[in-house]
């Protein structure tokens, strides 16, 4: 038996023509999958510049809601998308990511997958102790200050860098430093002694030498000349002078030691109870320098103590003006003249202490 022309035609359909309509609206819909793919890429999802901080053991979802939270993206599924596509989403790395404006989320995602982390400036200065170094350099950092304080008091670091309990502070040289945010705190001392290392260099240990003095006791006497004045211009001045005395075996009579052994550095007025505390730092009763330094000396002021200025000084008392320079004497005799001037002075302003 034989099926006609006409049968075949009603058995079989034009199957011809509904595979080209078929294939025309495959192709359609995969071109508009191809187009949202490319915009999920390729397309401008970055808002706004902005830092980003993405702490130690974050999810993918806490990344994606620390972006949120800081109305970094346009479109959420396309770095949702594209991270799957690329394996962020379990390979997360924490850190502090700057991201620019008009950003696809291509290059988003590969910044945050490669931990290309931008670094952090740390400055420090104006530090006296250990809990006032952590609580400044803490803020830069993923850790906290009581992280970086226990750290810095355990008793059997100072050794392994070649110091003592006393003189360990002298390793943190005051300065801007780059960092990353989540450096540990073990990785900042380690940085600072790299930066102590390069910073004594050949030339600056001979004129060490040259005033008889080591790197420590050069950095233990810029810390005393660094409480005494805020004047730049006073304070090679003020170096020359504690070396002259320390040439000629006097007594430093520093105040700042004294306000370091009370520890109460708010005092204005030193009286004679507080001339009498029994401790090494007492410089008006310990000849020579202290055993450690009082604060963290700054470049500038270990400079001026490497570069003290040569002159015959051996006394020196505030001035009475209150302008933060002092007056400097050759003789005792002149001094005693300066030094009642100034008691005068706080006198009349009422300055008991």
């Amino acid at each position: 038996m034989t099926i006609d022309h006409k049968s075949r035609t009603l058995l079989f359909p034009n199957i011809g023509k509904f595979s080209m309509v078929i294939f025309a609206l495959l192709l359609i819909i995969s071109g508009i999958r191809a187009f949202e793919i490319f915009g999920f890429i390729f397309k401008e999802n970055v808002k706004t510049d902005q830092v980003i901080l993405i702490p130690t053991g974050s999810t993918f979802d806490e990344v994606e809601n620390i972006l949120n939270k800081n109305d970094v993206l346009q479109n959420y599924k396309a770095f949702r998308w594209v991270s799957k596509k690329k394996e962020y989403r379990e390979n997360v790395r924490p850190g502090r990511y700057e991201i620019k404006k008009g950003w696809n989320t291509n290059q988003l995602v590969n910044l945050l997958r490669a931990e290309n982390q931008s670094p952090v400036k740390v400055t420090f200065n104006n530090v006296r102790n250990f809990n006032e170094l952590a609580g400044k350099v803490s803020a830069y950092f993923e850790f906290d200050s009581i992280s970086l304080a226990t750290e810095l008091k355990n008793t059997d670091l100072p050794g392994k860098y070649g110091f003592n309990e006393v003189t360990f502070p002298v390793m943190f040289i005051p300065n801007t430093y780059e960092f990353y945010w989540t450096a540990s705190p073990s990785t900042f001392i380690e940085r600072m002694y790299a930066e102590y290392q390069v910073f004594w260099n050949t030339e600056r240990k001979e004129m060490a030498e040259k005033l008889s003095m080591t790197p420590i006791e050069v950095s233990t006497l810029a810390s005393i000349v660094q409480e005494e004045t805020i004047k730049a211009e006073e304070k090679p001045t003020i170096a020359g002078l504690y070396i002259n005395r320390l040439k000629r075996g006097m007594l430093l009579q520093a105040d700042p030691t004294i306000k370091f052994a009370i520890g109460d550095f708010t005092v204005r007025r030193i009286n004679n109870q507080m001339l009498e505390t029994d401790s090494p730092y007492n410089t008006y009763k310990y000849a020579g320098l202290p055993p450690g330094p009082i604060n963290f000396p700054e470049v500038s002021t270990i400079e001026a103590v490497l570069n003290a200025e040569q002159h015959s000084y051996l006394y020196m008392c505030a001035r009475e003006d209150f302008s933060g320079f002092h007056n400097f004497a050759t003789r005792l005799l002149q001094h005693n003249l300066n030094a009642a001037k100034y008691r005068k002075a706080l006198n009349e302003n009422k300055i008991w202490k």
